[in-house]
This record gives structure tokens, C-alpha cells and sequence, in this order.
């Protein structure tokens, strides 16, 4: 699949679905797993180490340095992160909201 293709959509909406029902955490960690190559997961997780980093306020130079991302990536993520009502602050208020739970 390409990135226009119109199954692209389909596929992400209905794992998206399936994903937000799913309450097990150790079988979501399973299926990322197998879903994803190691060199997937390892830039998964960076990007989104660099999000959470952006917020706290770290320097962009430093970010990349500590995480091996491009500036490019992090300055991507910066302007998700500026956008009013985006999905990168919706999701770190979900997290938040765990993080108070604890």
C-alpha cells in the first residue's frame, strides 16, 4: 500500500477501533511486538520520548542528541504540538490523567 491509498485509511481507522477497546496492556505490548520490527518499535517509542520531552520543555538540540532523532522530526512534533485540540495533546492529557490515577 501506498501512502494514498484509500484502504491506508480503512486499516488505521479500524485498528484504531480495536485498539481503544482493548484493556489488556500486556496483549497490546504482545501485538506491537508482532506487528512491528524492533527497528519499528525503537522509533515508536522515540518519537514518542521526544514528544513528551518537547512539552516538558527540553531543547530541541538537546532532544536529538539524547534520542538520535533528526531536528526535522522533532520540529514536526513541535507543530503538533502547538496545534490547538491536536491528537499529540489529547493523548498526553490521557496520560496525564493515568498519571494522576497512580
Amino acid at each position: 500500500m501506498t501512502v494514498d491509498d484509500e484502504r491506508v485509511k480503512k486499516n488505521i481507522e479500524e485498528l484504531c477501533r480495536v485498539l481503544a477497546e482493548t484493556k489488556d496492556r500486556k496483549l497490546l505490548e504482545s501485538f506491537f511486538s508482532c506487528l512491528l520490527t524492533p527497528a519499528e518499535r525503537a522509533d515508536i517509542a522515540a518519537r514518542w520520548a521526544l514528544v513528551k520531552a518537547l512539552r516538558e520543555g527540553k531543547p530541541q538540540r538537546e532532544i536529538a542528541k539524547t534520542l538520535g532523532v533528526s531536528l526535522c522530526k522533532i520540529t514536526r512534533g513541535s507543530r503538533e504540538l502547538k496545534t490547538p485540540g491536536s491528537g499529540f495533546s489529547r493523548i498526553l492529557a490521557v496520560l496525564d490523567n493515568l498519571n494522576a490515577k497512580r
